[in-house]
This record gives structure tokens, sequence and C-alpha cells, in this order.
């Protein structure tokens, strides 16, 4: 990638951590972390070294929404929003499963961020909002899609509607987080999901996610043919071998993605 100003990347083995890094903007997103981050999401799918992706947030924020103060950007606003959804649709894409890490607020484009990984963990000290009718703007970063699927339609109106700031503790009533914690227990549960999927067979996980994306837009019929495609897929790969030894042998699978 080229030099990062927005953005701090780690790279632990078969774990990428993406870090929002504008702390003192609360991590909001401008047009250079867009393109800084629709570079590094379409650039992962070609890693092959790659098997999770960690997004998390620099200091006490994950990430406040758009900075809506950014005055470097003089591009029409129907141009900037493509921009914005090409991150939104790279983030859909990458076949590796990712886990957002909710170490403070996440609201408007941020949230939306946080809900469109695969997996979310939350500090107790998080809070999440739907902000955007309170600066008379409509929901983006994918929100329209997302919040119905995963707290139901009329939920969905009432965090985008009233945009209310919802404590962790409610996020998670509602199901827009998989997890929440106390803060010094944030780095020991999303470092053991992430070591546990990364440790997984990468192509069966692809597939699945890939899969679970497409159910609700998709008959029951195709569903089948899916996962029917899928695991002959895998019954093609040394991954569902090794597997199968591993389970006769009474030992712990190595995959290694072929």
């Amino acid at each position: 990638m080229t030099d990062l100003e927005t953005l701090v990347v780690d790279r632990d083995g078969p774990v990428l951590t993406v870090t929002l890094s504008r702390p003192e903007r609360k991590n909001a997103l401008d047009p250079q972390m867009a393109a800084e981050l629709l570079e590094l999401f379409r650039g992962v799918p070609q890693d092959g070294e790659v098997r999770v992706v960690v997004i998390t947030g620099a200091g006490d924020a994950f990430c406040s929404g758009a900075d809506l103060g950014a005055t470097a950007d003089t591009a029409h606003a129907l141009v900037r929003m493509r921009d914005i959804h090409r991150v939104a649709q790279a983030l859909h894409d990458v076949p590796q499963p990712t886990i957002a890490r909710i170490n403070g607020v996440a609201a408007g484009a941020g949230l939306n961020i946080a809900l469109g990984c695969d997996l979310t963990v939350a500090s107790t000290e998080a809070r999440f909002s739907e902000i955007f009718a309170r600066r008379g703007l409509s929901t983006d970063f994918g929100g329209a899609w997302l919040l119905p699927r995963l707290v139901g339609l009329h939920r969905a109106k009432e965090l985008a509607l009233l945009a209310e700031i919802l404590p962790a503790s409610e996020a998670e009533r509602l199901g827009l987080v998989n997890r929440v914690v106390p803060p010094d227990e944030l780095d020991a549960v999303v470092d053991e999901w992430a070591r546990r999927l990364a440790a997984g067979p990468p192509i069966a996980l692809a597939q699945t996610k890939q899969m679970l994306n497409q159910s609700v837009e998709s008959s029951w019929e195709t569903m089948l043919a899916a996962e029917g495609t899928a695991q002959a897929v895998n019954f093609s790969t040394a991954d569902t071998v090794e597997a199968m030894s591993a389970f006769f042998e009474k030992r712990e699978p190595t995959f290694e993605g072929r």
C-alpha cells in the first residue's frame, strides 16, 4: 500500500489489524481515510496470508462517523457518496472473516462500518448511534441494508429515525453487537476470536460467509444449490482431507487454505 496517513495497519501472522487513526477527530471518516480503506479492503482478498481482518479505532473512539468538517474535498456530494459506498462495498466483499473491535463511540458511518463486519465485540464503554437524522441526513455506508437484517424492520426504523444514542448493553440486547465485555477484556476476546478464525479452514469459511450474506435475498432452493456447490468445492480441498484425518486421529487439524 501507499504511505498511510489515517490508518495504522499491523500484521500478526494471519491476523491483519486495521486501526482508524484520527483520534483528534474521534477517527471520523474523511476523504483520505475513505481512499485508504478502499485500497486496503480491495487488496486483502489477494493476500493469501491474511485469514482474519480486525477493525478498531485509535484512542477512546471507534469511529464517530463522517467528518462533516472536512473541507479539502470540493467534489459534489453525490460523487463523495459514491466514493463512500465503494468503501462499504469493498468491506462487504472481503472474503476473509472480519471483526469489529468497538472500543468507544461508533456513530453514523462509523457504526455501519462496524455492522458491516462479520462479528462485533464492544467495550462496555462503547456508545452507538445511527446519528444521521440529527445532522439532517439519511443513513449511508450500507445502514439501510444492514439494520433491518440485524434487528428487524421496525427496530431499524426506530434506530434510524429517532437517532438515539445507545449504551453497549442496549446495542447487545437489540442484536447490533455479538458480545459486550469490560474494557480490560476487549483485547483478549477479540484476540481469541481472531485466533480461532485464523485456525479455521479459509475456503470453507469464505464460502459460508458468502452464502450467509446472500441468504436474505435468495430462495430456499437457491441456497440449497449454493450449499451443494460449496460442499463439492470443500470436498476437493486438502483442508477437508486434513480435517477428516485429524478427526480419526483425535488431533486438531492444520488448515492451509488449499
